[in-house]
């Protein structure tokens, strides 16, 4: 069924111009759609996924507690996302809000407080857990290091498989993964996959939305991403839609468009 949308996915991203690499899959059936899905890119903020994965491996092995509280420190505040920056130095806020603000508001100073909280080799342990076998991590987010050891980099089939192996409840436990899900469930930025999506609400109070999403954006410079599950009727849809050197509204709008194809195609079939 997926397959059917090759060729007007294909225009899509022809007519974008830039670098991309996608994968799409139907995560009940396995059919899947890829392009240039090992193509690295700059990972910009989708590297809070496999971040919040780390937390989470973290609170499952015992060595934290959602409700642990740390303390915002001055040198803590970094630009970019989120609103952490804007707050006062000395709040303290508990683990578990810190994933919710670097998933949710993509908040780089609550992802740094992570990262330190963590450390980069449980980073690393869960990326290499998860498949994503392309890509690494380095750095912390809006801190560039005198010696940069490199970039963080990921790849469409890296982040698809991460969304995978989370969706069908493969990493860590069942309910690890579905508190992650109702995280990401959550994201308050919708300016790429779900762009051209119908109101998801139901006509009638009470009833079942048309769709919703677990997804994370990523975005700078010259790359935007948008990687996520759609969920129409009973089906999910793992959609990774990774680009490089197209303009922001342009890169934007066509992940919009493809994410509208899947979600045509799967709501007529429902």
């Amino acid at each position: 069924m997926i397959a059917t949308l090759h060729d007007s996915i294909m225009s899509l991203v022809e007519k974008a111009g830039g670098k991309w690499g996608f994968v799409i899959e139907d995560l009940q059936t396995n059919e899947r759609l890829a392009y240039q899905e090992d193509e690295r890119f700059y990972a910009a903020s989708l590297i809070k996924v496999p971040i919040m994965t780390a937390v989470f491996a973290e609170q499952y092995a015992g060595k934290l507690s959602f409700e642990d509280k740390v303390r915002l420190k001055k040198e803590d505040l970094v630009g970019g996302s989120g609103v952490l920056e804007q707050l006062t130095p000395g709040t303290e806020f508990t683990i578990y809000d810190l994933v919710m603000l670097m998933i949710i508001q993509s908040d780089n100073t609550a992802t740094n407080m992570l990262i330190d909280l963590v450390g980069k080799k449980s980073i690393r342990s869960i990326m290499k857990k998860t498949g994503m076998s392309n890509s690494q991590f380095h750095n912390k987010l809006m801190v560039i290091p005198a010696e940069l050891e490199g970039y963080n980099e990921v790849t469409a089939a890296d982040m698809a498989n991460h969304f995978r192996l989370m969706a069908t409840g493969k990493i860590l436990s069942y309910n690890s993964c579905l508190q992650m899900i109702r995280i990401l469930k959550q994201q308050q930025i919708q300016q790429s996959l779900p762009l051209h999506l119908p109101d998801p609400d139901h006509e009638i109070i009470g009833g079942l939305p048309r769709w919703e999403m677990a997804h994370k954006t990523g975005s700078v410079s010259t790359n935007d991403h948008d990687v996520g599950i759609l969920y129409v009727g009973q089906k999910a849809i793992l959609i990774s839609t990774l680009s490089a050197n197209v303009p922001a509204n342009l890169a934007r709008d066509t992940m919009g468009r493809i994410c509208e194809l899947v979600y045509q195609l799967y709501a007529q079939k429902d």
